[in-house]
């Protein structure tokens, strides 16, 4: 897949619920990469936690974590290869802390690792504590790839909430945002996804495309936002894709009409 033209880019977001068997996750990661390529996807964006998962969190959350080189990285590179597409997937990275993780996203292809990004906002709200078992990213680090001259940025699910990191990567010329989420449900949870999914678009002028976890612990509701902030296709609530164009055409006419990105008059930089 070349990063040279400047083509459409057909995106896919893929909603499974990972669970604490990683043969099964990664079984169904290659079951619905491929059902993706069989429709003409160049990427496949998948769930935060993609690797293993178990509510609530404990001690076996850092005893399945993983190098960038273990077994679930390498096994992506290899569905990757095989299907000529480009991966986005959360994982369970080892930490620094020996009993903490980091909340990882990779973007490989067939020729390795493309971007790497650990979740800089960590889900302390709502009755959650993410930050008991896990070690937060740097702020202010961007991690992008390319694909046919679209620009890929990576985020994770609570960094919606933080308009700022969207800024960032619009400053660092993405032109699509792909965040991978274990959206939590609870009371309006479903209508803070959407709004926020298409906020972060029409404020950005970019896609996005998120896939999150279905229920009964997420919200499901994967979707592909144009940066007009139109939903061009959704999943619902079950395991499934959802699959659109992304055409720099829209992006540049769009970008054209309302250049809020060039209009505004400040800047965002990061704080400890």
């Amino acid at each position: 897949m070349g990063t040279e033209d400047h083509d459409d880019v057909r995106i896919a977001v893929a909603q499974f619920a990972p669970a604490s068997d990683e043969e099964v996750n990664l079984a169904e990661i290659a079951a619905l990469a491929a059902r993706a390529s069989g429709l003409g996807a160049d990427v496949v964006v998948f769930p935060e936690y993609s690797s293993f998962f178990i509510d609530p969190f404990d001690a076996n959350l850092a005893t399945h974590a993983q190098s960038l080189d273990g077994p679930f990285v390498r096994a992506l590179c290899r569905h990757a290869a095989a299907l000529d597409i480009t991966i986005v997937a959360g994982l369970l990275e080892e930490a620094s802390d020996p009993g903490l993780v980091r909340n990882t996203v990779v973007a490989v292809d067939g020729a390795g690792v493309k971007a790497v990004y650990r979740k800089v906002h960590l889900y302390d709200a709502f009755g959650q504590r993410e930050s008991d078992w896990v070690e937060p990213g740097e702020a202010g680090g961007v991690q992008t790839f390319e694909v046919r001259g679209l620009r890929f940025g990576l985020m994770t699910c609570y960094d919606l909430r933080f308009p700022e990191v969207g800024r960032v990567l619009a400053d660092a010329g993405v032109d699509v945002f792909a965040i991978p989420a274990e959206w939590v449900r609870g009371p309006l949870k479903e209508l803070h996804w959407q709004t926020l999914l298409q906020a972060r678009a029409i404020e950005n002028t970019v896609f996005v495309a998120a896939a999150d976890h279905p229920p009964p612990l997420g919200v499901g509701n994967s979707a592909i936002v144009d940066p007009q902030g139109v939903v061009r296709a959704s999943i619902g609530t079950g395991t499934g894709i959802a699959v659109s164009d992304l055409e720099r055409a829209q992006l540049e006419r769009v970008r054209r009409i309302n250049p809020v990105l060039s209009l505004r008059r400040y800047t965002v930089s990061p704080r400890n």
